[in-house]
């Protein structure tokens, strides 16, 4: 598909559209490389929010326009912030990399990434952060803060190690080394690898198959699952049956019984 972008400012900014229940959010500053600044930080964390928050949303993708997802960021516009131990996004807002930092709020609706050509930084930190990731096969990855003196906070030192072991993290995180499409999917970083110029048709694809579930049920998956990931099984299985009882007793789930029945795709409303 074809999204059109707004003209955006030298600041950047993100662009958002809807169709039927995903939200697009699209990084816009192609110019540059779609380069982070403190502004488009804040407006990501709005989108995200407002997918939260909107009932009629249920999937939000995150893609960028021009010809690369991000180079990363743009440091003489965040250094400052750095410095001072700030963060660019307001408190109370969605934080989009989700790793529960104090005074902001978690994600709970499900987060797809169409990722293509430089993705560097703060781009894999975003996809690492979300919930699925569809790469074009031109992607070029780094992480690469230690060239610049400083540590990845958003994420990667985390996730890398979850989902490829710690010495496949070492190996990228150390050596701020750069690696293709191929080496991501081999991590798990990525899900997906298609063609470039097919990831935001493939994306928005998944999304859209997500959207036709039960949004009761997939929040309640997704939520059991990063609980598993981040307070153990045991934790995760404690929820079990109250969840089950709730979502038993919601109207999507008789939904989903008048449907079996029927032989008919279900028509679920968050209820």
């Amino acid at each position: 598909m074809t999204v059109t972008p707004t003209t955006p400012p030298a600041e950047g900014c993100i662009d958002t559209q809807v169709i039927d229940h995903v939200l697009l959010i699209g990084i816009n500053r192609p110019a540059k490389r779609n380069g982070w600044t403190p502004p488009m930080f804040r407006q990501l964390a709005e989108a995200y929010t407002r997918l939260d928050d909107d009932p009629t949303l249920r999937v939000g993708v995150l893609h960028a326009f021009g010809d690369h997802f991000t180079a990363g960021l743009d440091l003489p516009a965040v250094t400052e912030y750095m410095k001072r131990g700030e963060k660019a996004i307001p408190a109370g807002l969605v934080e989009p990399h989700d790793f529960g930092l104090p005074d902001y709020r978690r994600r709970t609706k499900p987060m797809v990434v169409a990722v293509k050509g430089i993705c560097f930084t703060v781009g894999i930190e975003l996809m690492l952060g979300a919930d699925i990731v569809v790469a074009a096969d031109n992607c070029r990855f780094s992480q690469m803060e230690v060239q610049r003196g400083i540590m990845a906070t958003g994420g990667a030192t985390l996730r890398m190690a979850e989902r490829a072991g710690v010495g496949n993290a070492m190996l990228h995180l150390l050596t701020a080394d750069e690696f293709d499409s191929a080496e991501a999917y081999r991590l798990h970083f990525v899900q997906k690898v298609v063609p470039a110029g097919q990831e935001l048709d493939a994306a928005l694809a998944i999304a859209q198959r997500i959207a036709a579930q039960a949004p009761l049920a997939v929040v309640a998956t997704r939520l059991n699952v990063i609980k598993a990931v981040e307070h153990g099984p045991l934790a995760a299985v404690s929820e079990f049956i109250e969840t089950q009882k709730r979502l038993s007793n919601s109207e999507d789930a008789a939904e989903g019984v008048r449907s079996f029945v029927e032989r008919r795709p279900a028509r679920f409303s968050g209820r």
